[in-house]
């Protein structure tokens, strides 16, 4: 078995108030996790919740892009797609 390559890493200081600090410190006894690893998973949460929202954002910015030309391709084939119907032909 090939031992797994450890993840690139780096260290980042950051300051924090006190009562978060205290916080942290409780939330990561309770879940038995080191702080640094409550952190970072913390952050990836935040990013992929930031990474969605702005997905979301873009592909919201091209659908209104392209409303008024679906509506324009729509209104071209609304005669086409009755004479398709059964009964009385236009």
């Amino acid at each position: 078995m090939i031992p797994a390559r450890p993840q690139d890493k780096t260290r980042l200081n950051i300051q924090l108030p006190a009562e978060i600090k205290e916080r942290l410190s409780e939330a990561s006894s309770r879940q038995g996790k080191k702080v640094s690893v409550l952190v970072r998973e913390s952050i990836e949460e935040k990013l992929r919740q930031i990474e969605k929202k702005v997905f979301e954002d873009r592909m919201k910015a091209a659908y209104l892009d392209m409303a008024d030309e679906n509506l324009e391709i729509s209104d071209d084939f609304k005669y086409a797609d009755a004479e398709n119907l059964p009964g009385d032909a236009p």
